[in-house]
């Protein structure tokens, strides 16, 4: 008998989402009743506001919501996306410059299938969005990661960009505020990075899924703002596709929403993707989204300020541990502590020597799940995302401050 063909090389060689990873290894701890904290997950822990619940429960006693819409949105919701680039990224564009996909994840997958060629090398910052890489991959171009660390609060310089481009070089990925480090780029780093990408001709892929979750800058005051690449740099418009979503925002992950924008011949091909890959986003879904982005953002703001608080507090608790560089991040909601100062050292029998191990050994003596720098780039740093409730996220970094004050070689 024949042996069986081979299974997908190319699929074969994507590794699982190790943010995931991680989180379903703390659910899995919790079910057989252990008291594990965790970190890992990008995930809001606040309900979903109730007035789009409700748009969605309208949603469902509409027989329109049984069947098939436009593959690239419901109408409504593109003209809502539009409106919100430009209320939000300065960018104006017409509802057929829009795809709504389901979730962001899927918006950057189709955003490099649409720009990326064979051999194509993509510049991508790190620390990067785990995912970034894997996508870049399957659409067989080459991820080239440019590197920059606490010292430069995580951010990437043009020069740096220079250093790294090749006559093979074709996109850039720009993400601020950023996941995993909370970054965000101010307005002129922002200019200076688009300006330096028309000048050669590359396409940016900039992702601005948590481009309403900003903070002060100190303890109080006004936050800060997310600049748009497009709105810094408006000639860039031609050459950059935007991918954003309600998840993060409205808390709404499960709801499976998110959007690309683009010039029009960028946004065709990847329209003509979608109607052979998925097809419409679920109805009721996209009438929530409509709801969230069209109705009053009050929910929205409290959430906001509830992160905000919860990083201050975590920054602060964290800043305690001897050995932990703790940047202030001024977006999203995670903290990406330089942990290199823990390594090489002995914590209760055990020296970790990466942030791998230094995860596990927190995970198991801690009872606290992070997730290591190895799924962003780099090792020699952890990710702690601060949407989880305050009592529970306080008891967490106090776990890991007894932990790393016990004596250690």
């Amino acid at each position: 008998m024949t042996e069986r063909a081979p299974l997908s090389r190319k699929l074969s060689a994507i590794a699982e989402s190790a943010t995931l990873k991680v989180d379903a290894k703390a659910k899995a701890l919790k079910a057989e009743g252990k008291p594990v904290i965790s970190y890992a997950a990008g995930e809001p822990d606040f309900a979903t506001p109730q007035f789009i619940v409700d748009a969605a429960a309208e949603a469902l006693a509409d027989p329109a919501s049984y069947r098939y819409t436009p593959a690239p949105g419901l109408p409504a919701l593109r003209e809502a996306i539009a409106a919100k680039t430009l209320r939000d990224s300065g960018l104006e564009v017409s509802p057929a410059q829009v795809i709504v996909t389901n979730g962001g994840k899927q918006s950057v997958y189709q955003a490099f299938q649409a720009v990326v060629n064979p051999g194509d090398e993509v510049l991508l910052p790190a620390p990067y969005w785990t995912t970034y890489p894997e996508a870049i991959r399957l659409a067989d171009g080459t991820p080239v990661e440019v590197f920059a660390g606490a010292d430069q609060e995580y951010k990437v310089t043009v020069e740096q960009l220079e250093a790294a481009r090749t006559d093979r070089t074709t996109v850039l990925v720009f993400v601020s505020p950023s996941n995993p480090t909370g970054s965000v780029y101010t307005a002129e780093e922002t200019k200076s990075i688009g300006e330096w990408a028309v000048e050669h001709g590359i396409w940016i892929i900039s992702d601005e899924i948590y481009q309403n979750l900003t903070y002060p800058s100190t303890g109080s005051g006004t936050a800060v703002t997310a600049t748009s690449i497009v709105d810094a740099v408006p000639e860039a418009a031609n050459q950059t596709i935007l991918v954003n979503g309600v998840a993060k925002t409205y808390a709404m992950t499960g709801w499976r929403v998110g959007w690309m924008v683009g010039p029009a011949d960028a946004i065709k091909i990847a329209g003509n993707l979608q109607s052979h890959l998925t097809s419409n986003v679920n109805n009721v879904a996209q009438k929530a989204a409509i709801a969230a982005l069209n109705g009053p953002q009050d929910e929205a703001e409290k959430m906001r300020e509830a992160f905000d608080r919860r990083r201050q507090l975590i920054v602060s608790e964290l800043s305690k541990i001897d050995g932990l560089v703790v940047p202030n991040p001024l977006g999203a909601f995670y903290v990406y502590p330089d942990v290199q100062g823990l390594l090489g050292r002995t914590w209760g029998g055990v020296t970790p020597t990466t942030s791998l191990e230094l995860a596990d050994l927190i995970l198991d003596q801690a009872e606290v799940a992070v997730v290591p720098g190895e799924a962003f780039g780099p090792s020699g740093y952890i990710r702690m995302s601060y949407a989880l409730g305050d009592d529970q996220l306080l008891e967490g970094v106090q776990r890991l401050q007894r932990l790393f004050s016990s004596s250690s070689s």
